[in-house]
């Protein structure tokens, strides 16, 4: 299987490239913000918990967001791989979701993280805003979740990192550059 984990902060690329991707190598996307959402809009009892805390502009506890993971992935049991986009945020997600995934007889292949700055980020989340009208889009909460990944979610790197996992790849410039890129690395792993 062909687990891959896209990591960068919000405004990356990573919904854009994951799309990409998942044509080019047949794998199934597994989004915790699309999770999360979907759940929201279905009103589930998670969504209800969900909405709250996306509204403050707050990450989800690891043990729903790690429920609606496996959930998802259980979905899919003949899938060629997955994309993890959005997840792990934190080293104990990225242990969980190692265990999880041996526990199924697999593992991550490769975790790549898209480099962006902060000004980039900005001027990309804004045009999405505008397009999408996500709410965890508005400028408090973008800079909340900004914050957040380079304040906690960017130390999960260093896990892979360890593991001989981690490829960085230039996340601004033509969106088919990047893919090529992300192509490129992918095809070493």
């Amino acid at each position: 299987m062909l687990n891959l984990v896209l990591f960068g902060p919000p405004g990356a690329g990573k919904g854009t490239q994951s799309a990409k991707l998942i044509e080019k190598y047949q794998l199934v996307h597994v989004s915790t913000g699309d999770l999360f959402r979907a759940h929201v809009k279905g009103e589930t009892e998670l969504g209800k918990k969900v909405s709250q805390l996306l509204a403050d502009g707050e990450l989800v506890p690891d043990a729903i967001t790690i429920a609606m993971l496996e959930e998802e992935v259980d979905k899919n049991p003949e899938a060629k791989g997955f994309v993890f986009d959005g997840f792990p945020r934190t080293v104990p997600q990225a242990k969980e979701l190692d265990l999880f995934l041996e526990r199924k007889g697999s593992k991550i292949a490769g975790v790549i993280a898209l480099d962006v700055d902060q000004e980039e980020l900005t001027k990309r989340i804004a045009e999405r805003h505008k397009i999408s009208g996500r709410p965890d889009d508005d400028a408090e909460k973008l800079k909340k979740r900004i914050s957040e990944y380079f304040e906690k979610t960017i130390h999960v790197l260093p896990y892979y990192e360890e593991q001989g996992k981690l490829k960085k790849v230039n996340g601004i410039g033509e969106i088919e550059r990047v893919y090529t890129d992300l192509c490129n690395v992918i095809d070493q792993f």
